[in-house]
């Protein structure tokens, strides 16, 4: 059977870790072992040859040398002996310029001729080796013995015993284990310790378990429909998944960079960064309504989420339409009431010529106001929305009007844009004048060349200066929120919409008091063909 590494990422690491403290250890110990030999027989085999070196300075050892003959008893012997057992030294032999010994440990082997080649030190030369001999192996010194005029009358061979280098060598070992124990164990401690945190920063995972999790991350982030964006301490981008891609226009080359270079300047990265704080915080991103919620991180980073409201958003100015037309329709309808009520009392006082004028005069009213917006606005789209503005106004008290100088034809390239832009103002404007001494709103619409002009002057009490621009940033609103979701939304997607086609949108004080909102777009209708140009004076 097999036996494989343990599953938890705590065994594993520490299993991991011992193996390498004592592979370490081993490897230490060997590469401290390997050199220590060859150092011990280094200094055996200088100590040897300093021996010699002494013994073949004694100027009373190549007298005798050279003065008697060799013998067990002779001078030459008894020098030698005194210095190998003051030195240690296995043995000293002294040998004549032939070879023959006159001093060795055994003096059974006085008068004989040495066993190894002795040519070297009788040439001149100092020999350091580990040879064999009739002593067994050991550590040799050979020196070339000098007489008085310089030449040579012999040499001197030193030898230290090699089982004591061995000894030595042995006797180092246990200590050698003893450090590398020490080291294994402090090893041991730090791999478990370590272990130990990664146990609580895995959770206590198997590394399978991670690898499937990072898997399931990664499939998850991507596959869902909500932008996910996750910020480091530092406030580089750490993570962007496909959602948030779309969401925010940005690529995978922003993955690495700060929020603020990759974004750019703006409320969208305020929210992000968390300088504004808050749950389900409403932010415009290009075209796009974003819902944004961040968490902070234990590391210092955060985790941010983006939804795409820009159907819902649409989907509740839709439902706003809808609820215009139906206070439209029930204006008229009242008003329509009010007509059939006065028309049946003059036919029940018979009075038939006054019933005629009424109606006559009632249908060319509605017929004058609907024939006076067409004949002024060519766009169908746009004179729809005002005809039932205008219903909507007086049923509110307001008297809307458009201004005497409004003409646009029907060349605009993107009317959905400008039907949503006059919407939200003349909305805004309704709700700023009702309630003021003389409720009115006038629209003055007007197209030239290929710009247009849209100005929406209301009778309220008009926007101080300090927040002429901050009206125009997301979340402000002096309004209650709607039922279908909050505001601050209506003029920075007029803003947007107006920056979209290259105009801009600004608001002032209208003469008279009140607000006045003026968007230009220079690139908003077509280039007028020939037939126009004929019509025009």
């Amino acid at each position: 059977m097999r036996i494989g590494l343990p599953r938890r990422v705590f065994a594993q690491v520490l299993v991991m870790q011992l193996a390498i403290a004592a592979g370490v250890a081993v490897l230490a110990t060997g590469l401290f072992l390997a050199p220590l030999s060859d150092q011990l027989d280094d200094q055996a085999m200088r100590r040897a040859l300093a021996i010699a070196q002494t013994t073949a300075a004694q100027p009373q050892v190549v007298e005798d040398l050279t003065a008697t003959r060799p013998s067990p008893g002779g001078p030459v012997q008894a020098e030698a002996e005194r210095i190998r057992k003051a030195t240690g030294a296995e043995y000293i032999v002294i040998m004549d310029e032939r070879g023959v010994r006159w001093s060795h440990a055994n003096p059974a082997e006085i008068g004989k001729v040495v066993s190894t080649d002795p040519s070297q030190a009788l040439a001149g030369r100092e020999v350091m080796e580990i040879d064999e001999g009739t002593l067994g192996r050991s550590a040799r010194g050979k020196v070339p013995l000098r007489g008085s005029d310089g030449d040579i009358v012999g040499a001197v061979s030193v030898g230290i015993a090699y089982d004591s280098v061995r000894d030595r060598l042995i006797s180092s070992i246990p200590g050698l284990f003893a450090y590398a124990g020490g080291a294994l164990a402090v090893g041991a401690l730090a791999a478990y310790l370590i272990s130990r945190r990664v146990q609580k920063q895995t959770r206590d995972l198997a590394f399978s378990d991670i690898s499937a999790l990072l898997a399931e991350r990664e499939a998850m982030l991507h596959g869902i429909r909500e932008g996910v964006l996750a910020l480091d301490r530092n406030g580089r981008v750490r993570l962007l998944n496909d959602e948030a891609q779309r969401l925010l226009t940005l690529g995978p080359e922003a993955i690495g960079k700060p929020l603020d270079e990759a974004l750019g300047e703006g409320r969208t990265t305020d929210v992000l960064a968390g300088r504004v704080t808050g749950t389900d915080l409403l932010t415009v991103r290009g075209q796009r309504v974003l819902v944004a919620n961040r968490m902070p991180t234990d590391d210092g980073g955060a985790v941010a989420t983006l939804r795409d409201r820009t159907e819902l958003e649409r989907l509740g100015r839709e439902l706003d339409s809808t609820r215009g037309l139906i206070d439209a329709l029930r204006a008229k309808d009242h008003e329509h009431a009010n007509h059939l009520h006065t028309l049946l009392g003059l036919l029940e006082l018979e009075m038939y010529d006054d019933a005629v004028d009424f109606v006559g005069e009632t249908v060319g009213a509605h017929r004058a106001t609907a024939e006076q917006v067409t004949e002024k606005l060519h766009d169908p789209l746009l004179a729809a929305l005002l005809v039932g503005k205008v219903a909507v106004a007086a049923e509110r008290g307001v008297s809307l009007r458009l201004s005497d100088d409004t003409r646009l034809p029907d060349r605009l390239i993107d009317p959905q844009g400008l039907v949503t832009i006059a919407g939200n103002l003349v909305d805004n404007a309704l709700d700023a004048a009702v309630g003021s001494q003389d409720p009115r709103v006038e629209v003055a619409l007007h197209g030239e060349g290929r710009a247009v002009e849209l100005r929406v002057r209301d009778s309220g009490p008009g926007v101080v200066p300090e927040q002429r621009e901050l009206i125009f940033t997301e979340g402000w609103s002096t309004k209650e929120p709607p039922a279908h979701g909050k505001r601050g939304i209506g003029l920075v997607l007029v803003r947007r919409l107006a920056e979209r086609q290259g105009g801009s949108a600004h608001v002032g004080e209208a003469p008279g008091g009140g607000a006045e909102f003026t968007v230009v777009l220079p690139e908003a209708l077509t280039e007028p063909d020939l037939a126009h140009a004929e019509e025009r004076p």
